[in-house]
């Protein structure tokens, strides 16, 4: 073992992601950087000794390299056991499963989500916990304070770790598993889905098309989709993994995935279309001419998700990410389920899923998940799609239509300003802020303010409060804008903007977005003064 010391730890005075770390691919490669991090969270932990861990990603640039760097890192701190996805990958879901089922002590999840890869792109290490889900609070607090105060790392000088076959092996003292990152994964989801019941729609010539993006989910979705359930060969397309997602932008909306969007829009549709992020943990749900909003997919999912065998008993609870619509909430009104609102991230959905309050869980961000593991699971969400749609042998836009009938329509729609200068995006935020007692009561583009606020959540399990969560405004006709700063990025601020309009069940639900939500977003540019902040009011993404 060597210990290395370092005079300055690249970390002092910058504070790394919430429950992890994200920055550009050639700063973690830079000598010491990716160490550092590393060693601050097992020190944050109260150390590696005898302790079991599970370690993957999506396959990224950089990320074989990373992996062999913690396996050493890990032997050197006196781990005594880890569980390693074969060539390094693991989706995020399959990460946070392995740790549940393996009860290990936790794992790191090598990924930057949904951004680009490559050398001059993304990366990023994200530590999961005993439950699988992402470090709480307490524990990001405690590597950020070791992060700052850093001066040395522990490396087992040793040659390289074969990733590429399974079966077990020993670096010194620490035992080390290579496991098919598939096998565990199938067979939780063949438990949760009447496996039976989608390949008969499969063999009822029901066809589908699945865009993996060249990301980690490929292998898992060519595996199951087409291997388990026997959709065509060509189902799957782009589900090679690739180091920079074969040049694309592996985000699952409409504008990334236009690839999937224009098929699923054209007069050859297939029934049903999906997609999934760069490290599997999103989800995108086209149907023929028409797409589901992240929204309205978890609400669809929360109405009919006893027909799956895995909730056939019902549901406990949804919770939602605050700027998520309140498509959800409606079902849950309707239904008696107790409901949350949280702040977004998934790891405030933990304790909420541990102390069984809820079941089903989504965020505005294309991540739907239940309490199988404790991130959100994109492949998961297309398979429960699946299993309604072969129980209710109905098409997509018919599913949609009868649950608008039912339960009122949210419009909704995000609008992402990205590389945003920092210092605009936080005077804007700051200017609406500072008008937040004064909007209630006025008339802004024509339209009512009814209330504004900054959302504070107290978590009903453990009595903790975070502040700062997102700017809430509220219109008449049960309008509502949120206005957030994202730190999904690496180069300067995004700010997001998230507008909803709800239209109930007697109402014309055949609007566009556009048309349903103008009046919401004329009232939001000019309460935010976005032309004079940014010089500009349109967004870079839409979706």
């Amino acid at each position: 073992m060597t210990i290395q010391t370092i005079s300055k730890g690249p970390f002092e005075g910058q504070k790394p992601g919430t429950s992890g770390l994200r920055k550009k691919t050639r700063v973690f490669m830079e000598p010491g950087y990716l160490e550092c991090f590393v060693q601050a969270t097992f020190n944050a932990i109260g150390g590696a000794a005898g302790k079991s861990f599970v370690i993957g990603g999506d396959g990224r640039y950089f990320n074989r390299e990373a992996i062999q760097i913690m396996l050493k890192m890990a032997a050197a701190n006196g781990a005594a056991r880890v569980i390693v996805g074969q060539g390094g990958l693991l989706s995020t879901p399959a990460v946070s499963n392995l740790i549940r089922q393996r009860q290990t002590d936790g794992g790191f999840v090598l990924s930057a989500s949904h951004n680009p890869g490559g050398i001059d792109a993304d990366f990023g290490v994200k530590y999961n916990v005993s439950n699988g889900g992402p470090a709480p609070e307490a524990i990001t607090q405690a590597m950020f304070d070791q992060t700052q105060t850093i001066d040395s790392y522990r490396i087992l000088e040793t040659a390289d770790i074969d990733l590429s076959t399974c079966g077990t092996s020993s670096v010194d003292d620490m035992q080390i598993e290579i496991v098919d990152p598939v096998t565990d994964y199938a067979a939780l989801m063949a438990k949760l889905f009447d496996f039976d019941k989608i390949r008969a729609l499969f063999a009822g010539g029901f066809t589908m098309r699945f865009d993996a993006m060249h990301a980690v989910t490929g292998p898992y979705a060519t595996s199951i989709l087409e291997g388990v359930l026997g959709a065509p060969a060509g189902t799957v397309i782009n589900a090679v993994p690739s180091e920079d997602f074969g040049g694309g932008h592996p985000d699952p909306n409409p504008v990334w995935a236009k690839e999937l969007m224009d098929e699923m829009m054209s007069d050859t549709a297939p029934d049903f279309g999906a997609a999934s992020d760069g490290d599997g943990d999103r989800n995108m749900i086209v149907g023929r001419g028409v797409y589901v909003t992240p929204s309205d997919s978890l609400a669809v999912l929360a109405a009919n998700a006893q027909l799956a065998p895995g909730y056939a008993r019902g549901l406990a609870g949804v919770a939602r990410s605050m700027p998520t619509s309140a498509a959800s909430d409606k079902v849950a009104e309707r239904l008696g389920l107790a409901c949350f609102e949280t702040p977004t991230g998934w790891k405030f959905f933990g304790n909420l899923l541990d102390a069984g309050k809820v079941t089903l869980c989504g965020e505005e961000s294309a991540g739907t998940g239940s309490d199988h593991v404790r991130e959100k699971d994109g492949l998961w969400a297309v398979l429960l799609w699946l299993n309604i749609l072969a129980e209710r042998g109905q098409s997509v836009a018919d599913i949609l239509t009868d649950h608008w009938a039912t339960y009122g329509r949210n419009y909704y729609s995000r609008h992402d300003y990205e590389a945003v200068p920092t210092e605009a995006a936080n005077a804007l935020m700051q200017g609406v802020r500072d008008r937040l007692g004064a909007l209630a009561g006025t008339t802004i583009a024509g339209l009512e303010v009814t209330g504004a606020d900054e959302f504070s959540y107290h978590d009903p399990v453990d009595g903790s409060v975070s502040h700062n969560q997102g700017l809430r405004l509220w219109f008449a006709g049960e309008g509502r804008a949120v206005l957030r700063l994202s730190g999904t990025g690496t180069e300067g601020a995004t700010l997001r903007v998230y507008l909803e309009q709800y239209a109930p069940p007697e109402a014309d639900h055949g609007l566009t977005p556009d048309v349903a939500l103008r009046a919401v977003r004329d009232a939001v540019v000019e309460i935010t003064g976005m032309q004079a902040h940014l010089g500009r009011i349109e967004p870079d993404v839409k979706t």
